[in-house]
């Protein structure tokens, strides 16, 4: 963490921009010179000052790199920001940040995944949608972006949002039509949350496959969800290579530590192999459906109990990732850890068909945290949005799919709300989007998002059902529905 600065200074212009809640902007730090690049900007500002120019002018705001990307403008950024917003002169960071410009005359995406930001070129599905600018923010306390020394009282939901704010605000002077949030699972809480406290910021929100655990005692959805997903036959299949994990826990486990010795896994935060072993077996169901579709069925062991230990053990490394709960696994994860532990809830599963082959249950955040750092609960944080948007949400739309886990819990919409929607795609999983949903029910969610960006074409305004993206798919831009973007400790949104 950069120590504040003192003196001369004023506190505005250390801090950089003032927001709408009082607290000053983040400390603004010098960028270094940064060459023009070659070419001229796009569109409608070919004859005006070049666009890196006007983003590094802003205060606070330094250039990592710019990478090409034909069509566009893709910037690698950090912005300073208070590490705590109530009291912004008691310190800063760097938060970590990209812009994918295409003109200041499109309207832009506000995107964050809810954890690390990706430092390559990328659209969200409203991206495409809107054809318009993408700001993509990482998550506070997700390294780069952590203060260090790291004062984990101050990474919460309202923390983050205030994030997203200030970066808004400071980016708004530049793209000044409209604005939509967006981030898929985390990334949809993160949405929501920021529409929460700061509803006058964006024009609409899309929240894709958002858990919303309002009670984090209470779990039973995600008990029923299991008890029905898919077919008999898959369920079966999921748990007979479970129960096989774990009856066969001490040949496995000898694999598993032959592979903690050779990539250097400790276990220190979960307490030891045995833990972090069942902990990764026990999430195998909740990991197939959050990755995969029903048609992967056929892929899994056709017989548990006649099937190798080297079937077993790789059935369960694919689709869940044994280096999840070493230290090494977790350490990345940290901050979601903490926040479900102390904000934002996580799921407690039975399992049933599991009988007493289990020692430990599912295990809570807490165990997944270093016990250096302190968590305490707050109960009413969820409870607070879930009656927020009940009661006030304007231009959101959330699409779940029907067969993924973290839908088991999902935002749902009450009379206070306007001009909003709740979308299921049909055997969607993790991936679910826009594109995956029933041709009307595309057609009109479409349509909602280019109305609420100010694009919608006089055509899809007079009939909805004419919606289009307005941008062509990019492979290496965008991904389909049921694409899930997933690495190796499984149990998170």
């Amino acid at each position: 963490m950069r120590k504040s600065l003192t003196g001369v200074l004023s506190l505005a212009v250390l801090i950089g921009t003032v927001g709408a809640t009082g607290a000053s902007a983040g400390a603004a730090t010098a960028a270094e010179p940064a060459a023009k690049s070659s070419g001229t900007a796009l569109g409608s500002e070919a004859s005006t000052e070049d666009i890196k120019d006007r983003i590094l002018a802003i205060p606070g705001m330094s250039l990592i790199e710019e990478k090409p990307y034909a069509g566009y403008r893709y910037f690698v950024l950090n912005y300073t920001q208070p590490v705590d917003h109530r009291r912004p002169s008691k310190g800063t960071f760097q938060q970590r940040l990209t812009l994918l410009h295409k003109d200041v005359s499109r309207p832009t995406v506000f995107f964050t995944s809810g954890y690390n930001v990706s430092t390559n070129p990328s659209r969200s599905e409203p991206t495409q949608i809107i054809d318009g600018n993408q700001v993509s923010l990482e998550y506070r306390y997700f390294t780069p972006s952590r203060p260090a020394p790291a004062d984990w009282s101050k990474l919460d939901i309202w923390q983050a949002a205030s994030d997203q704010h200030r970066v808004f605000t400071a980016l708004k002077k530049i793209y000044d039509k409209k604005w939509l949030a967006t981030g898929g699972s985390k990334g949809g809480m993160t949405a929501t949350y920021f529409e929460r406290f700061y509803p006058k910021d964006m024009d609409g929100v899309v929240a894709y496959v958002a858990p919303n655990d309002v009670n984090d005692k209470e779990d039973s959805a995600y008990d029923r969800f299991f008890r029905d997903v898919g077919t008999k036959e898959c369920r079966e299949k999921l748990g007979a290579v479970q129960r096989e994990a774990l009856i066969r826990r001490a040949p496995l486990q000898k694999k598993y530590k032959e592979q903690a010795a050779a990539a250097g896994w400790t276990f220190n935060t979960i307490g030891s192999l045995d833990r972090a072993y069942e902990a990764t077996v026990l999430d195998y169901t909740f990991a197939f459906w959050q990755y995969s579709l029903l048609a992967d069925c056929v892929d899994l062991p056709a017989d548990a109990k006649k099937a190798t230990d080297d079937d077993i053990y790789n059935s369960v490394d694919s689709i869940v990732g044994f280096s999840g709960y070493a230290d090494q696994g977790l350490e990345t994860y940290t901050p979601y850890y903490y926040q479900a532990g102390t904000q934002l809830g996580s799921p407690d599963i039975e399992q049933p068909w599991l009988g007493n082959l289990s020692r430990y249950g599912y295990q809570p955040p807490r165990n997944f945290v270093p016990r250096s750092i302190p968590m305490k609960f707050d109960r009413g944080a969820m409870r607070d949005i879930d009656s927020w948007v009940k009661h006030n949400a304007r231009r959101m739309m959330y699409v779940n799919g029907e067969n993924d886990p973290w839908s088991a819990e999902p935002f749902r919409l009450g009379r206070g709300a306007k001009d909003s929607a709740v979308y299921t795609v049909p055997g969607g999983n993790h991936g679910s989007k826009v594109s995956g949903l029933p041709e009307a029910q595309k057609a009109k969610a479409t349509a909602d998002i280019l109305r609420w960006a100010g694009v919608a074409p006089a055509a899809v305004q007079d009939d909805p059902a004419k919606a289009k993206p307005l941008a062509k798919f990019d492979t290496k831009l965008d991904q389909r529905n049921g694409e899930v973007e997933r690495d190796e400790a499984t149990l998170r949104p």
